[in-house]
């Protein structure tokens, strides 16, 4: 058996270092401090975070103004997509007084979350409370350099070691840079910049996922994307009177009443009649909450969190072991081939879904809920939990408020479903399969230049 050790300084508890089991040593060691090459050495002053307008208040959203989240990075060239998810109005930027702008061309790191992801921004955006704004002092870093230094070296280590944590001012302006002079910095961005063109040029033929599975189902069913994406935009609503008895849904942020929301439903209806509930072959159950107690690195099962499957499918390299009487007396909540994984909570997660594509000893969280289907392809059910229509009506069907939202069995499994044959179904995965694995290939080329670019940075 080995052992570990681990030594901490007296001097080090002035820096605010962790006292955590998890070692955050590779953070903070060899090159220059963040600081040095902050504009004013300050990092109080020099990096800024932002802050969320109320979602409450229906006249602040919907606006002209870019509000930047994390959701808007491409996270292959680290800059914004042309479109903003969200804009907020005149009137928020007024009222909410504090609202943080940044210039174009700003270095912006996510402190929660994803945390370390760097990005520049190509036009004047407001930032929530999950970025930071870091002015740099530019005749002594390359802002470029920087940004891959931390997208393809640092954010790596957060991963490793910052785990459902927000990140400090403080602890970014520690993290250490490798000690290169500002001339040799422009010489490697002016080298990256051959690989950034040919991964632009690889992304023009590449779509994601979700345009993937969207087109096929497109056009099985005709789903009309033009117009869903228009009543999108639509942020009016009204309420009458003769509307209360009805148990009309009386919360007033715009979301709840979009009439997108509507077109969606009256599309899928007429595509089918019947809903989840009439292909399960058990009521959908809610997974099983956890202490800390409860994980054993010598465990059998796996633990099956929200975290597991945030990229659409189970990712076992994440997932932590629990204990064998832990497993043992959450035997109902244990998964099997072909389930359905689908989280319940969370802004960012909630409806995301996961396929169990082998057999394998799990326990799925209580955040998550497990959906098993009979005489119906789980592959075909995936896949359609992924369309932009599904999980538009996870978004107006969820409750709570915040980061707290959820959406629960008793509203999935009546959600409406496609009622067509196995063999139609196979079509359609075959469709999606084959598509999916062009992207691949594409995705793969692109991995294959941004290695290219760590060398270069490393």
């Amino acid at each position: 058996m080995s052992v570990r050790m681990k030594s901490i300084h007296l001097f080090e508890f002035s820096d605010d270092y962790k006292m955590g089991l998890k070692d955050y040593s590779g953070l903070y060691k060899n090159g220059i401090p963040l600081k040095e090459f902050l504009e004013n050495k300050n990092y109080e002053t020099d990096i800024k975070s932002g802050r969320t307008p109320s979602k409450f208040r229906v006249d602040y959203w919907g606006g002209d103004y870019d509000f930047i989240t994390l959701a808007d990075v491409d996270t292959d060239l680290y800059m914004l997509n042309p479109d903003a998810e969200e804009k907020i109005t005149d009137v928020a930027i007024e009222e909410c007084g504090n609202m943080v702008l940044v210039p174009k061309g700003s270095l912006l790191i996510s402190n929660a979350m994803t945390v370390g992801l760097a990005f520049i921004v190509d036009r004047d955006v407001y930032i929530n409370q999950n970025v930071f704004w870091v002015k740099l002092d530019e005749t002594k870093v390359n802002k470029k350099y920087l940004l891959w230094y931390f997208n393809c070296v640092i954010k790596d280590l957060f991963d490793k070691v910052f785990s459902s944590k927000y990140l400090s001012k403080k602890e970014l302006s520690r993290i250490r840079i490798p000690e290169i002079d500002k001339k040799k910095q422009d010489e490697i961005v002016k080298r990256l910049l051959t690989y950034e063109d040919q991964i632009i040029k690889l992304k023009k033929t590449l779509k994601n996922e979700t345009a993937v599975i969207d087109t096929v189902f497109g056009e099985k069913f005709e789903f009309d994307y033009e117009t869903f994406e228009t009543l999108k935009k639509n942020n009016s609503y009204c309420l009458m009177q003769s509307m209360f008895s009805n148990n009309q849904d009386m919360r007033f942020s715009v979301k709840y009443h979009r009439p997108a929301g509507r077109f969606v439903m009256q599309q899928l209806r007429k595509m089918s009649d019947l809903s989840i509930k009439h292909f399960l072959s058990e009521p959908i159950e809610l997974g099983a909450s956890i202490s800390t107690k409860d994980y054993n690195e010598h465990g059998e099962y796996v633990y099956i969190s929200m975290a597991t499957i945030k990229k659409w499918r189970f990712d076992s390299e994440t997932a932590a072991l629990v204990d064998m009487s832990y497993s043992s007396k959450n035997g109902n909540k244990s998964v099997k081939k072909y389930d359905i994984i689908m989280a319940r909570s969370g802004e960012g997660t909630i409806g995301k879904v996961a396929l169990i594509e082998e057999d394998l000893k799990g326990i799925f969280a209580d955040f998550t809920m497990r959906i098993r289907l009979e005489d119906y392809n789980p592959y075909f059910a995936y896949y359609y939990f992924r369309t932009s229509y599904f999980q538009y009506l996870v978004e107006i069907y969820k409750k709570g408020l915040g980061n707290n939202t959820n959406i629960f069995p008793t509203v999935i499994k009546d959600l409406p479903i496609p009622n067509i044959s196995l063999k139609e179904q196979e079509i359609i995965v075959s469709k999606i399969k084959k598509n999916m694995d062009q992207q691949f290939i594409i995705r793969k080329q692109i991995d294959s230049v941004r290695n290219k670019i760590l060398k270069q940075i490393c």
